[in-house]
């Protein structure tokens, strides 16, 4: 009798705790369908990038700030003040130490920061990389450029501004994923479709300004016959503009340059003519979609999706968030308005 009692209560425990987890998952989607997708301002998001007072950053973080608008909840940006691992490193831990609702990392070197990413993650913080990516990471999801596929369209648009021919060279930032894939799309692409261009040269431009001006005055010293280069980033890009403004190559011809990016010393000089092109990515796109992830991450709002692996993982693994070319002839649509 005892027996058959205690079966008895444990049946109406069971089936009492069934209700009230069924009132409460109807509560909960009641309450999004009510509001809508809507947090509260107590629930903080942080951005974190490297080269902190970039320009470049701008665009990332105001998509960010935009769906912070849009979600009603709260962001901070964070970021290393160098181009130092270390110190990016020391600011995730930061970060994570605060305990917020999900993390954006722009990642300046792929495997050092690996073990800082996977600690947020397994500390239940969701993590979501833009930008430049590091693969092998626990992090949830990439949103950046197809960074390839930009150095093919700057090879193409190159080609088409020398007629398919000539010595051209790459200024770039060696060890950073983003940028080697943008040399070797643009490597490869002149290798393979114009056996009348060569590139001549392959070389650091530190991310900084005079340096870059300083590799370029060298390069074309270095190679009398250079008719263009492509800068893997903005930086560099206003650095081999003033190379090519205060320097006379001596062979008679313009030395042609494709930077990246669309800050506004690039722009301005793609306006005055120095710089032919830049390959303008979708930063706008990279920051706003990273909170919608995080955000739905967080809230368990998310349906799990394929993976390249062939598993199922809560989010696209890679999002291409697109570019486009810039030239003199759209360059004023780009400015900031």
């Amino acid at each position: 009798m005892k027996k058959m009692l205690l079966i008895y209560i444990v049946l109406i425990a069971a089936f009492a705790l069934y209700v009230l987890r069924f009132e409460y998952t109807s509560q909960v989607n009641s309450s999004w369908e009510n509001r809508g997708l809507r947090g509260d301002l107590g629930e903080t998001y942080m951005m974190i990038t490297f080269q902190s007072g970039l320009e470049y950053w701008k665009s990332p973080l105001k998509g960010f700030e935009d769906a912070a608008d849009a979600l009603g909840v709260t962001v901070e940006y964070r970021g290393a003040t160098r181009y130092d691992a270390k110190e990016q490193i020391t600011v995730i831990e930061q970060a994570i130490a605060r305990k917020p609702a999900g993390i954006a990392i722009s990642a300046i070197d792929p495997k050092s920061l690996i073990p800082a990413i996977n600690k947020a993650v397994e500390a239940d913080i969701p993590v979501i990389l833009f930008d430049a990516d590091a693969p092998g990471s626990q992090a949830y999801s990439f949103l950046g450029t197809d960074n390839y596929k930009a150095g093919v369209t700057a090879a193409d648009k190159m080609a088409e501004l020398l007629g398919r021919e000539g010595e051209v060279a790459v200024l770039t930032l060696p060890g950073q994923q983003n940028h080697e894939e943008r040399t070797n799309g643009f490597r490869e692409t002149i290798q393979q479709r114009y056996p009348n261009m060569q590139v001549v040269e392959i070389a650091d431009g530190h991310g900084d300004t005079l340096k870059s001006r300083d590799e370029t005055i060298r390069m074309m010293k270095a190679h009398p016959k250079l008719a263009g280069i492509f800068v893997t980033e903005a930086t560099g890009g206003a650095g081999a503009g003033e190379a090519v403004q205060n320097t006379d190559p001596g062979n008679g011809q313009k030395l042609r340059i494709i930077s990246f990016d669309t800050n506004k010393a690039t722009l301005d000089l793609i306006q005055n003519g120095t710089i032919s092109a830049t390959i303008a990515q979708g930063t706008w796109n990279m920051g706003y979609w990273s909170l919608q992830y995080l955000f739905h991450l967080h809230h368990h709002l998310t349906v799990p999706a394929p993976s390249p692996s062939g598993e199922n993982a809560p989010l696209p693994v890679t999002v291409d968030t697109g570019i486009s070319v810039v030239t003199r002839s759209n360059v004023d649509d780009y400015y900031a308005k």
